[in-house]
C-alpha cells in the first residue's frame, strides 16, 4: 500500500498448515499482542482470559454460598457480600473485552467454514479505519486451503503447531519494535480479513474492496510460508493485489 514498510517472512513448518485452528489462534494471540504493546489493555490476553475465568467461577461459587447462609452470622454475610461485590466489578472490567475478542474469533471461524481461501488479515490500530495510528498486515501462502475448524477448535491453545506459529510472529513483530512508541490514548482494533469477492457474511464482516488507508503510515507486513513435511519447498506466493480477493 505504501512504500517504505516494514517486512518480514516467518518459515512456518507443519503436517496440516491449512488448518483453521492455526488461522484462529494467531488472530487471536497477534490481536492480543497489539493491544498489549500499545499499552490498550493491562496485560496480556491470555493472562486476562485466565483472570476472568476464575472471577467468573468465584462469583457462581460465592452467589451458592451466600444463598446457602441465610441464617449464618452477619460479619460472615457481610464479608462474602462484599467480597462478591469485588469479584461482579472485576467481572464487568473485562467482560467488554471478552466478549469482542469471542465474537471476533467466532466470526473468523464461521468465515472460514464458509470461505476457506483466506489470503491473510490487517489490524488497524486507531480512531478509524482511513487514519489509522498503527497498522499490521499478515499474508500467507500455503499449498491449499484453510479446512473447517473442528468442534473442539475452541480449545486452540491445545495445537502444538498453532503455538509455535504464534510465538514466531510474536517475536518477528517484537524484533522490529512494535508497539514500541509511547502511549496515545485509548483506540480501536480493526480486524480485516482477505478473503474471495463472492465471501459474503454481512452480519459480521463488511466488504471493503479498495481499501487504502493514509499514506503517512507506514505498515509492519508480515508474511508467512507455510511448508509441509514432504515437499520440497514453499509454495508460490499469494498475490495480495489479485482483484479478485476483497477485505
Amino acid at each position: 500500500m505504501e512504500d517504505g514498510s516494514s517486512s518480514r517472512v516467518v518459515e512456518a513448518s507443519s503436517s496440516s498448515p491449512s488448518s483453521s485452528s492455526i488461522l484462529l489462534h494467531l488472530i487471536k494471540e497477534t490481536l492480543g499482542f497489539t493491544l498489549y504493546m500499545h499499552h490498550q489493555i493491562p496485560s496480556i490476553l491470555q493472562h486476562l482470559e485466565l483472570e476472568f475465568t476464575a472471577l467468573t467461577s468465584e462469583c457462581i461459587s460465592l452467589e451458592e454460598l451466600i444463598a446457602k447462609q441465610k441464617e449464618s452470622r452477619a460479619s460472615s454475610q457481610r464479608k462474602n457480600l462484599g467480597r462478591l461485590r469485588e469479584v461482579k466489578h472485576g467481572i464487568k472490567q473485562l467482560e467488554k473485552l471478552m466478549n469482542s475478542v469471542s465474537s471476533v474469533i467466532s466470526a473468523v471461524e464461521m468465515m472460514v467454514n464458509e470461505i476457506p481461501q483466506v489470503g491473510g488479515f490487517l489490524l488497524v490500530l486507531g480512531g478509524s479505519l482511513v487514519r489509522p495510528l498503527h497498522v499490521y498486515e499478515v499474508s500467507f501462502s500455503h499449498d491449499g486451503e484453510f479446512s473447517q475448524c473442528p468442534k473442539d477448535c475452541t480449545s486452540l491453545t491445545n495445537n502444538g503447531s498453532a503455538e509455535a506459529l504464534s510465538r514466531k510472529v510474536i517475536r518477528a513483530l517484537i524484533s522490529k519494535d512494535a508497539g514500541g512508541d509511547s502511549f496515545s490514548g485509548p483506540a480501536k482494533l480493526f480486524v480485516l480479513i482477505k478473503a474471495p469477492c463472492t465471501f459474503n457474511l454481512p452480519l459480521h464482516f463488511l466488504p471493503k474492496r479498495e481499501f487504502r488507508y493514509s499514506r503517512k503510515i507506514q505498515p509492519f507486513r508480515l508474511h508467512i510460508k507455510f511448508q509441509t513435511d514432504n515437499s520440497k519447498g514453499f509454495p508460490e506466493t499469494v498475490d495480495c493485489s489479485s482483484n479478485d480477493m476483497i477485505w
